[in-house]
Parts: C-alpha cells; sequence; structure tokens
C-alpha cells in the first residue's frame, strides 16, 4: 500500500505542468517557443498569456516561464500596464537579417535586377520596422539622376510608398495604435502630417493594392510600391520604385504597376515556395 502511495506521488510529480518530465512528454521547451513566437508574429497585435494557453494548449506555468525568458531575450516584448506581449527589437532584427541574407544574391535579387533592367528604374525590396522602412536589397538604375541609397538604409514610413504600403496592411487596430503614436515629421510640403489622413491613405491603398508616394518624403521624388505575400496571404515586405519627377509624373509611374505585380508574384514563389534555389 505505501509502495503505490510513493508509486502514485512519483508519478504525480513526473507529469506535473511545467515540469521537465512534463516537456518531455508534451514537446520540448523550443518547440513551445517557437509556438509561442508563431503565434505573436502571426497576430500582428499584442497578446495576452491566458489567450497563449488556450491558443496553444499550454500549462500557465509553462507559457508564462517561456515568455519570459523571449522578453528577456528581446524576442518579445510585455506591455506593463496590460501584460500582453508583442514582438520586440531582437526578433525585428533577426527578421529582418534573415530576409536580407534570403533575398541577396540569390533568387530575388535576380528578379529585382531584372524589374530594374525591364522598367529603367532604381528598384528596392523594404520591410518594415516599427516606424521606418528598412530596404533589405537594392538595385540602382543607371541614370545620372537618382537618389542613391543602399541596402540596410533606412526612411520613415508615413511619407514613401514601401512603407505607407507596409502600414496599410497591418492589423486595422496594430495600424491605428501605431499612427497615433508616429511622430509624422514634414519633410515636404505634400508630407501628410494627419494622422487621419494617413489612416485614410492606408484604407485606399489596402482597396488598392498598390501604393504612391507623390513627392512626400523628397521634392522632385516619386513613388510605387506593389505588396510581396507569404503563403497565407499576409503582406510581409514590399516591392518598390522611384524616379525624379522630370523623369516620369505619377500616371507615368503608374503604367509600372503591372511590372511590379510581376516580379512580387515571381519573388513569392522564389522565397516560399523554393526557399533553397538561387
Amino acid at each position: 500500500m505505501i509502495k503505490d502511495v510513493r508509486e502514485g506521488a512519483a508519478q504525480d510529480r513526473k507529469h506535473r505542468p511545467g515540469s521537465p518530465e512534463d516537456e518531455r512528454a508534451h514537446g520540448s521547451a523550443l518547440s513551445k517557443s517557437m509556438a509561442v513566437l508563431d503565434l505573436i508574429t502571426a497576430e500582428g497585435r499584442p497578446i495576452g498569456l491566458v489567450e497563449v494557453t488556450e491558443r496553444l494548449g499550454l500549462a500557465k506555468p509553462t507559457a508564462h516561464r517561456i515568455m519570459r525568458q523571449l522578453e528577456d531575450e528581446g524576442l518579445l516584448r510585455r506591455e506593463p500596464l496590460r501584460e500582453r506581449y508583442s514582438v520586440g527589437p531582437r526578433l525585428c532584427t533577426l527578421s529582418i537579417n534573415a530576409l536580407s541574407s534570403a533575398v541577396q544574391g540569390g533568387a530575388m535579387h535576380a528578379i529585382l535586377a531584372d524589374l530594374v533592367a525591364k522598367i529603367g528604374e532604381t528598384c528596392n525590396i523594404g520591410v518594415l520596422d516599427r516606424t521606418e522602412v528598412v530596404y533589405v536589397d537594392r538595385v540602382e538604375c543607371n541614370w545620372p539622376l537618382r537618389l542613391q541609397l543602399t541596402p540596410n538604409s533606412r526612411v520613415p514610413a508615413h511619407c514613401t510608398s514601401n512603407g505607407k504600403l507596409l502600414l496599410a496592411f497591418l492589423e486595422a487596430g496594430a495600424r491605428a495604435r501605431l499612427i497615433a503614436n508616429m511622430a509624422l515629421a514634414r519633410y515636404t510640403e505634400f508630407t501628410i502630417t494627419d494622422p487621419q489622413r494617413l489612416e485614410r491613405e492606408c484604407e485606399m491603398i489596402r482597396r488598392d493594392g498598390y501604393a504612391v508616394n507623390n513627392q512626400e518624403f523628397n521634392l522632385g521624388l516619386i513613388g510605387l510600391a506593389a505588396p510581396i505575400r507569404d503563403k497565407t496571404g499576409r503582406v510581409v515586405a514590399g516591392l518598390a520604385t522611384h524616379s525624379p519627377l522630370p523623369r516620369l509624373d505619377p500616371d507615368a509611374m503608374r503604367a509600372h504597376l503591372p511590372a511590379l505585380q510581376d516580379a512580387a508574384a515571381r519573388m513569392e514563389s522564389a522565397l516560399w515556395e523554393n526557399p533553397g534555389e538561387g
């Protein structure tokens, strides 16, 4: 009898929620951490502990420990007032570096170079990092009159075609919170500095499926951007081109949209369907 009780107690300890034995029985700590990161990055909004436990089927102590560890490593960021978690700065950096590595020198870069040769204007691939766009790849045109930037350059999101495109395709609540807290600096007389007007612009971009920059960041420079999507249809990057106004007017720039959309579709296939090729 005593032996049976001891064995039962040992079995209870072995499988108590959050114990190392429980983790071995129901999946590794790494796989659970990855599941948490997958969930939070896919949602595009801060998520609380209770929602994580319910949606992933994790024990509350396990989920709490994992999320605090991810926070300590900078992979998640905790909102103190609401005890919700969102993407952290280190995870943003890892994501940008990973996409840069996948893009530069591979099939996507070749597609980008082919697009530049086709339309004769500088093109770039950008991702959103908080309130800025980071260029993960860029190919310059041969015109002597051009704005020359390099990969890893950053530009404001609210006044560039790629930036407005990526803002537009954020989850509505996340976009509203971001715009409300952005410093909408004025760069030219055409820069959108009113949050409500920027929100309306984003709604129009989301409806039309592309974004235009009409001298909002630099006088005399116009731009056009189309989305690059993942396998689920979520916009993860933008493909953009720009040109000095003396060379192209906004209508002539829009004529390049089919070429951008075709290149974006080819990039999606190269990146998501055959990631090891190129």
